[in-house]
């Protein structure tokens, strides 16, 4: 039962850093994996692959420089949100070790990409703002916060996998009330 509550906290903890920057938690997750820090669920074993870290190591160095870019990074908000839900659900998927296919991806899809797609949706709404108040000027400030913060959780994750895994739930809860909150202005304006 405890390996269960790990592997769930590490999928959940590293489907929260996708919410920031897709490929900085998938990148971890794979260097966790192939240095036997956290092992995956069956069928995942792609993910631990020499050439899952090499594709994964450029698509991080990518994915962190393009969000600099003015305008760019707007753009990517919306590829990155789908992207982010894939690769929540993936994450904790794969580290979910349980015996019930259908339980397993059922709480990857909801825990794993509900979480990252509603953190990345907030991250999204917040460089949308930074861009209508600062013209843009914030947006790599903001990139640099989301950059660290994602490398610095997803790191953390290793040694405090639960921890994490609860700020992250405390996280999607608060975005998920400021948004359907901004919907609901919007909806009565």
């Amino acid at each position: 039962m405890t390996e269960v509550i790990i592997s769930l906290a590490v999928g959940i903890a590293l489907s929260a850093c996708s919410g920031f920057r897709v490929f900085i938690p998938m990148l971890v997750a794979n260097l966790a994996t192939r240095f036997h820090i956290f092992d995956l669920s069956t069928g995942f074993e792609w993910l631990g692959s020499a050439t899952a870290t090499y594709i994964l190591g450029a698509a991080t160095i990518a994915e962190i420089m393009a969000f600099y870019i003015p305008v760019v990074d707007n753009l990517l908000d919306t590829i990155t949100t789908p992207a982010s839900f894939i690769a929540g659900t993936i994450l904790t998927t794969s580290f979910l070790k349980i015996d019930s296919p259908e339980l397993q991806w059922t709480l990857g899809i909801l825990a794993g990409g509900g979480l990252a797609g509603t953190i990345q949706a907030g991250t999204g709404l917040l460089r949308l703002t930074s861009t209508k108040f600062t013209g843009g000027f914030g947006n790599p400030f903001l990139a640099t916060l989301e950059n660290i913060i994602s490398i610095f959780f997803s790191i953390l994750t290793l040694w405090l996998p639960i921890l994490v895994a609860i700020l992250g739930i405390l996280l999607f809860i608060w975005l998920l009330k400021n948004i359907l909150k901004r919907f609901k202005k919007k909806k009565q304006n």
